[in-house]
């Protein structure tokens, strides 16, 4: 039995979903991708067009064009570029929380921070958190937000070592097993 209309524009509407999202991607995953020229084409033609029935007609045949290759690789290719940036935000919101945890709570917050991240200059970081309280309590005209942003720095800095020494422990014992 043959899929219903219905069901075809359905179908349609994935497939010009999916080359939106391909539009999203910046040109340097899109060269990482395997994808037929005509498409990679159909793509740049879509950014050049300024008029929007243009690019509601581009988006049509770049829907038309999927049509003919494996989506697959296409949507997973997607799926990973927004997990990455997924990932990215909330990296970002935990050192926003743990630089606004160290400001307002010094004693616990630092016993944890130091805790979870020994390897931190610990001196280094007493300094910042002091020189961010400081700057807190003087008035808004009056404050420059250095403290802060070089303390979120060094948060940033800490967490993305963390996150990749925990990666290369998981990484090491399988090579060592060879």
């Amino acid at each position: 039995m043959a899929p219903s209309r219905s069901a075809l524009k359905r179908a349609s509407d994935d497939l010009q979903k999916l080359g939106k999202q391909l539009l999203d991607l910046p040109d340097s995953r899109l060269d990482a991708i395997g994808m037929p020229e005509n498409l990679r084409e159909a793509l740049a033609d879509y950014r050049r067009t300024r008029s929007f029935e243009g690019k509601r007609r581009q988006l049509q045949y770049i829907g038309k064009v999927i049509r003919s290759v494996d989506a697959e690789p296409l949507r997973e290719a997607v799926a990973a570029f927004q997990l990455g940036h997924a990932q990215d935000a909330l990296a970002l919101h935990e050192a926003e929380a743990w630089r606004r945890r160290l400001i307002d709570d010094e004693k616990t917050a630092l016993d944890d921070w130091l805790a979870q991240h020994p390897g931190t200059d610990v001196q280094q970081l007493r300094t910042l958190i002091r020189n961010a309280r400081k700057d807190a309590a003087l008035t808004p005209d009056k404050r420059n937000g250095k403290a802060f942003r070089e303390l979120f720095q060094l948060i940033k800095a800490a967490l993305l070592a963390g996150d990749a020494g925990a990666t290369d422990e998981i990484v090491e014992p399988e090579g060592d097993d060879e």
